[in-house]
């Protein structure tokens, strides 16, 4: 039995970054000799164990044959007799494809080192194909990297516009698309894994809408303008799609199956972005304010509303936050209580307070 750190634990190393998770392959062993030595299979589809001590995921050496389409078309192959070079050639990236023995020698068959040092993404095999849930990866670690000067060769490049003209990045079912897209939209330089994948033709495939050149551009504007900022999964997915129609942008982050915070600051971001629109060169009335302040529903989420403004900060609209946020913040000081005490009940009650909001909203935006 051999023991080897594998993956981005050894590259991550190499380039000086904080390692956060270790993952390791065993060499010559089999489920039962892992059990015996107290190991816990976790594993369904193949075999990987949880060290019994740390934690850390262990994996049986394996390989995959591709039987059918997507990123579950695959028959895998675990046994003793799999070698650790069989292992790491099933890898994505060379870059991902270098081991450590146990005292630290580097094991690099597809000469992943060499790339790390110039900077390059570099798919291991032909194999790579077989997957299209790489396409989304490379995209990935290019918009990870892209801070250090990484870049994808262009043999890898063109390996992955004939996967896409294959038809294979249509078996990627939607879920498996967005754990990619929120991780990408997390990642160092987002707005690289949305240009590269603009570059391949992807978009015209997993986001028709932005395939659209000034809708592009204007929501990666947003989208770098959000990022720079502590901002969460929903104000940047919203912000990649600010430019789009609200009708359009709903439908996409629902076809996407984004979470429901998401879905939400999308077509808020949408709807009123479009409103803003309308007033770019003018004052914006009161009485549309309110509506929309209650349409985003400010009063029982105070919290979202400042991540719209946030969101809509980063638009052609910036102009309008500050005077929204000073009459937001105004019309948030009715108190409900003060006006029963004046005795307003019921209906009466709640157009006492419209009617409150409204002229602080009025007197908040006055010139």
């Amino acid at each position: 039995m051999e023991i080897y750190l594998v993956g981005g634990a050894v590259r991550d190393g190499r380039l000086g970054i904080p390692v956060k998770d270790r993952d390791w392959v065993v060499v010559g062993a089999t489920p039962e000799a892992m059990t015996k030595k107290g190991y816990r299979q976790v594993g369904a589809d193949f075999p990987v164990f949880l060290h019994p001590k740390t934690g850390e995921e262990y994996a049986l050496a394996r390989t995959e044959r591709k039987q059918g389409h997507g990123y579950h078309g695959f028959t895998v192959y675990s046994a003793p007799d799999v070698t650790l070079e069989e292992d790491l050639l099933r890898r994505d990236l060379t870059i991902n494809a270098m081991a450590e023995r146990e005292d630290g020698t580097l094991v690099d068959p597809f000469n992943g080192l060499a790339d790390l040092e110039q900077k390059t993404l570099r798919h291991v095999s032909e194999a790579f194909a077989e997957d299209p849930l790489r396409i989304l990866r490379t995209a990935r670690f290019a918009a990870r990297f892209h801070p250090l000067g990484f870049t994808i060769c262009p043999d890898t490049m063109a390996l992955m516009r004939n996967m896409i003209r294959s038809g294979e990045l249509e078996h990627l079912v939607p879920e498996r698309v967005w754990q990619e897209v929120q991780r990408a939209l997390h990642e160092k330089s987002p707005a690289i894994f949305f240009q590269v994948l603009h570059e391949l033709g992807a978009l015209n495939i997993l986001t028709p809408e932005l395939a659209d050149t000034e809708r592009f551009e204007a929501g990666l504007q947003a989208l770098q303008c959000i990022s720079a900022q502590n901002s969460t999964t929903a104000q940047r997915f919203a912000a990649l799609l600010s430019a789009l129609p609200e009708p359009e942008a709903s439908a996409r982050a629902k076809a996407m199956k984004s979470p429901n915070d998401c879905r939400d600051l999308t077509r808020l971001v949408c709807r009123f972005s479009g409103w803003l629109s309308k007033h770019n060169s003018g004052a914006l009335p009161p009485e549309a304010v309110l509506d929309m302040f209650d349409q985003a529903d400010l009063w029982r989420r105070p919290e979202r509303f400042e991540q719209l403004l946030a969101s809509l900060a980063c638009t052609p609209h910036q102009q309008h936050v500050k005077p929204l946020s000073i009459a937001a913040e105004s019309a948030q000081g009715v108190s409900p209580q003060d006006l029963l005490k004046q005795g307003f009940k019921g209906k009466e009650l709640g157009d006492a307070i419209r009617n409150e909001r409204l002229t602080r909203i009025t007197r908040a935006m006055a010139p």
